[in-house]
């Protein structure tokens, strides 16, 4: 038989699902499971997206609907993205898709080609590279700097003639950081100087623990908007992550690339979850997403005083990102030892820093019931304290 796609086999399965769906597996065959690596909100989701999808299916909203999405939903996308972040698109600009992973889908497949580079900070969702290679680019892995971000001397270092974009995550996942707007704005000036675009995933953007909003670099100007593709959904803001909504918004041509790529992928997203969105976007839950700056401090206070780990304590998402290397170290281990050992013993379950671009680190998850998370910590501590 003749091979199969390069690329399609080039690429590696998402380390987080394929965990959670084993976790999922054992807890189902009835094992205790302290699961700390799924990557959703623990709340439900807002009374308002059920009510208005139970209103579009009372309607027959059973249609095809503009690939790009109900007029309604990028109405209400251009208002939060004026209100909320500064910026000012017009609903053309605004593709609706099937979940913030493939909005970044679409965005790489508009902006690369074989051959290009994009720059990725590293630690980075796992995504990103898989994402990049799939469109016959390269990516270009960058150790972030102090706090965990991307600096702007990292950047230009990192450009060469082949450079076509980079990625901006804030908040980050796995980390937690936050760039300031001190910080985009020396980014700002790398990427104009070498002309460069941005994919800026905003997702986690309500789950941010520091002063004012988080900023976008699109905001910093005509020059910035013209050349970055925001990022970002209801999944994480309003627990909704079944439900598969997310958004690109950027310049009209890189938009319209976008919509002709989902025109001939997925075309809309389900109309009702469309109509959902419209309800979350409208009912966000904020005192909700406000309990987990508490649920961070609780974490972050109970790994740092385990022996051996070192933690940055995360501005944004809802993820810690523990350095674990000294325990490594001791123990000649690898990160996904040490968290196959700890699910096997404790029932805990963690996210090996490897497929993060950081081998030396573990991800945590507190999106979980404070009592389920420091039974958790607890076994963590004990386990850490007996190898």
């Amino acid at each position: 038989m003749k091979p199969l796609s390069s690329r399609a086999t080039a690429l590696r399965p998402s380390p987080t699902l394929s965990l959670n769906a084993q976790l999922s597996a054992r807890k189902e065959a009835g094992e205790e499971v302290l699961n700390l690596s799924v990557g959703e909100p623990d709340f439900p989701m807002p009374e308002l997206a059920r009510e208005y999808a139970l209103k579009a299916i009372g309607e027959g909203r059973n249609r095809y609907t503009d690939v790009a999405g109900v007029l309604e939903l990028r109405e209400r996308v251009r208002r939060k993205l004026a209100e909320d972040n500064g910026l000012h698109y017009e609903p053309g600009d605004i593709v609706v898709a099937n979940g913030a992973k493939h909005a970044l889908c679409n965005a790489f497949l508009a902006l690369c080609e074989e051959g290009d580079e994009v720059v990725i900070p590293a630690p980075y969702w796992v995504t990103y590279p898989e994402q990049v290679r799939l469109t016959g680019a390269a990516p270009v892995v960058v150790p972030a700097g102090e706090g965990l971000k991307l600096t702007a001397a990292q950047l230009s270092a990192a450009v060469t003639p082949r450079t076509k974009a980079v990625v901006l995550n804030s908040p980050g996942n796995p980390t937690g950081a936050t760039y300031t707007l001190a910080e985009l704005e020396a980014l700002a000036e790398v990427v104009l100087r070498h002309d460069l675009f941005v994919v800026e995933d905003l997702i986690y953007e309500y789950f941010h623990y520091g002063e004012g909003a988080v900023p976008s670099i699109a905001a910093l100007g005509p020059e910035l908007q013209d050349r970055t593709i925001v990022v970002n959904g209801v999944s994480k803001s309003c627990a909704m992550t079944g439900w598969r909504v997310g958004y690109t918004a950027a310049p009209a041509g890189i938009a319209g690339l976008i919509r002709r790529v989902q025109g001939q992928s997925t075309s809309n997203v389900s109309v009702v979850a469309q109509y959902a969105a419209i309800g979350a976007m409208n009912d966000v839950p904020w005192a909700a997403i406000g309990s987990y700056r508490a649920r961070r401090d609780v974490a972050h206070q109970r790994l740092s005083a385990i022996s051996g780990v070192r933690c940055e304590l995360p501005t944004g998402a809802f993820y810690l990102f523990p350095d674990i290397s000294a325990v490594l170290g001791e123990r000649q281990s690898t990160s996904d030892e040490f968290c196959a050992r700890l699910l096997a013993g404790t029932g805990v379950g963690l996210v090996p820093g490897t497929g993060f671009g950081a081998p030396g680190h573990v991800r945590l998850s507190y999106a979980v019931a404070t009592p389920m998370l420091e039974t958790a910590l607890d076994r963590l501590a004990e386990f850490i304290g007996t190898r």
